[in-house]
């Protein structure tokens, strides 16, 4: 997959929906939720945006892109709550 190339049309969202490129949040997004978050991982993961784009797109280092994919991972959407990090990370370590 090429910058700016998406690979499929949708992919179905962390909460069951099926999710376009239109569907994501606005490029520079600030305010992150759970749900933002898990989509996001979600898209990267099914090949509507590569990882690269995602992280130009929204300005984020693949460090914070690959730290939300393994609390998703790991915790599932509840451990995208920042009011939940320092829990997850603690007993990960």
């Amino acid at each position: 997959m090429t910058q700016g190339e998406a690979q499929v049309a949708t992919v179905i969202g962390p909460t069951g929906q099926h999710l376009g490129l239109d569907d994501l949040p606005p490029a520079g997004m600030v305010r992150w939720v759970a749900r933002r978050k898990a989509e996001l991982v979600a898209a990267v993961r099914g090949g509507l945006i590569s990882l690269e784009d995602a992280c130009q797109r929204y300005e984020l280092s693949e460090d914070e892109y690959r730290s939300w994919e393994r609390l998703i991972t790991r915790h599932g959407m509840r451990g995208l709550r920042s009011t939940r990090i320092q829990k997850y990370r603690a007993a990960a370590t």
